[in-house]
């Protein structure tokens, strides 16, 4: 069983960077990603890494935001940098055994293995 945490949210002013991290057990053959949910928005999906290391984004994010994570450490972590306001939203860590493009990942409670409770960013402007 897969259990994931999600640490680091919080309050930040616009064009500064926050990291988080998930902790996670069991997880090391695992896609990781990192999904996110506006209020009164739909919940998207911003960043996957697979267990080769390789990475997905999504375009809004690009450039900005860098995954990664640490095995070792059961550790995978968000650096976000050049943060927006339009970037204020709960963020969540996720696992799946299935295919690892952001792009393609269905970012519902049931349709990935695991999820994480979630941790509140929020960007002032």
């Amino acid at each position: 069983q897969v259990q994931l945490a999600e640490s680091g949210g919080g309050l930040v002013q616009a064009g500064g960077s926050l990291r988080l991290s998930c902790t996670a057990s069991g997880y090391s053959r695992y896609c990781l990603a990192w999904f996110r949910q506006a209020p009164g928005n739909e919940r998207e999906g911003i960043a996957s890494i697979g267990s080769d290391g390789s990475t997905t984004y999504a375009d809004s994010v690009k450039g900005r935001f860098t995954i990664s994570r640490d095995d070792a450490k059961n550790g995978l972590y968000l650096q976000m940098n050049s943060l927006k306001p339009e970037d204020t939203a709960t963020y969540y860590c996720a696992a799946d055994l299935s295919g690892c493009d952001i792009a393609t990942m269905i970012p519902l409670p049931g349709a990935l293995n695991a999820w994480g409770q979630g941790t509140l960013v929020t960007v002032s402007s």
